[in-house]
């Protein structure tokens, strides 16, 4: 349990999605959806082939479909820069 918050607040936060609030619904996230080998295309068990960026009733969103973006390279360090002069 979250101390110290009203529980509307608590319900608020604990509703949050993954990637938050306002995702789109396309085919390429759906739960149903499996990506076609071209990859231009998804392959519906309820409704054949779609398009990646099309969507129907039947949506319902899986967050582990979404490809995270590449995070930047960090800097390379020394071990000067960690060295505290006193």
């Amino acid at each position: 349990m979250i101390v110290g918050i009203e529980d509307e607040e608590r319900d608020a936060i604990m509703r949050r999605k993954l990637y938050g609030n306002n995702v789109e619904a396309t085919c390429e996230y759906c739960l149903y959806g499996r990506r076609s080998s071209d990859g231009k295309a998804v392959l519906c068990p309820k409704k054949g082939v779609m398009p990646l960026y099309h969507h129907c009733r039947k949506f319902i969103y899986d967050p582990l479909k979404r490809i995270p973006s590449h995070q930047p390279q960090l800097e390379k360090f020394s071990e000067d820069d960690f060295k505290i002069d006193v």
